[in-house]
């Protein structure tokens, strides 16, 4: 794999940027603006990445997937923008979120008009096929909001089981790449078992992405990740490695359950703590092999699929980009 990833992310994002940014001038001013100001904070364009890839796997021309990649960018941003407002976080890539400078009712309605549009951008393109990108496309985004309902109700509980935690996870992230990573060959087309082993690469690398992303919730630095240090545990969010120490029958996973069982404030001492229980019962080694296992999962589903070797190669890569960055 000789391309580097910041070149193909790159490519990605210079494919898609006219037609995104053609489609957010189609929203009302109030939303148009909201939406500029959401973009403007940048981001790694994975998920268009993947419908781009996605197209050129099957034999076709990448430009067939750019309404994918649009349409996937879109609803993935409409759920930042509402994730923000309701995790309260006023700070996202080093810039104050939607809600922190125009006000929560703002932000619902931006978010709710890039949805919107993101089913307009794939029927536009008006063959049947865009038709069947348009119902995954809808399919993956009631799941994200499954995840996101269990993620927001597993903060409430004391007790949250790991394979709960994994089936939340599978909504929330998996979803939504796999829809990403099957979008392009849809639009284009392709048979039903090229689109599958697509879609369940996407899952797979889903659930390792969340892994990933526990793993920076805890233990990521501030400077890179643009979040407090020991966010996700401030917010006492049943990420993945804590659901797996709160399973640990030894002290650490105990005294875990009962901090987690406090309503705070926390000071960073307490959050230092609280990490280092969460390590000390194995959820950080857990997460982290669980995340290259997830990726082993991803990259057997392609190998075993008949598509094009020089866009395997560059999924490959851009898997374990997803479980080696630091943001």
């Amino acid at each position: 794999m000789t391309l580097s990833l910041p070149t193909t992310l790159l490519r990605a994002r210079t494919a898609i940027e006219p037609a995104l940014h053609a489609a957010i001038e189609r929203l009302d001013p109030d939303s148009r603006r909201l939406a500029h100001y959401h973009f403007g904070a940048g981001g790694k364009a994975v998920r268009p990445a993947l419908a781009l890839l996605s197209a050129r796997a099957v034999g076709a021309d990448e430009m067939v997937a750019v309404p994918g990649a649009v349409a996937v960018e879109l609803v993935h941003n409409f759920s930042l923008v509402h994730d923000d407002l309701m995790d309260g976080d006023v700070e996202r890539r080093h810039r104050p979120t939607v809600w922190a400078v125009h006000g929560a009712a703002a932000a619902i309605l931006c978010g709710d008009a890039m949805l919107a549009l993101a089913t307009q951008v794939l029927l536009d393109v008006g063959t049947l096929d865009a038709v069947e990108a348009a119902r995954r496309l809808a399919s993956a985004t009631q799941e994200l909001i499954r995840g996101q309902h269990a993620d927001l109700q597993f903060e409430q509980r004391r007790y949250v089981g790991v394979d709960e935690c994994l089936a939340m996870a599978a909504g929330k992230t998996g979803a939504l790449l796999a829809c990403s990573a099957a979008i392009g060959a849809v639009l284009a087309g392709a048979p039903p078992s090229s689109v599958q082993a697509l879609s369940t690469y996407g899952a797979e690398l889903g659930l390792a992405f969340q892994l990933v992303d526990d793993l920076l919730g805890i233990w990521g630095d501030a400077a890179t990740t643009g979040k407090p240090v020991g966010s996700d545990l401030r917010a006492r969010k049943k990420s993945l490695p804590v659901a797996f120490a709160l399973a640990d029958s030894g002290p650490a996973g105990a005294a875990l359950a009962r901090w987690l069982g406090t309503e705070g404030p926390d000071s960073d001492s307490d959050i230092a703590r609280a990490a280092d229980l969460v390590e000390s019962a194995g959820g950080r080694a857990w997460a982290a092999e669980e995340a290259t296992r997830r990726l082993s999962l991803a990259e057997s589903a392609l190998v075993r699929a008949s598509l094009a070797p020089d866009a395997v190669d560059e999924l490959v890569a851009l898997g374990r980009f997803v479980v080696t960055r630091e943001n």
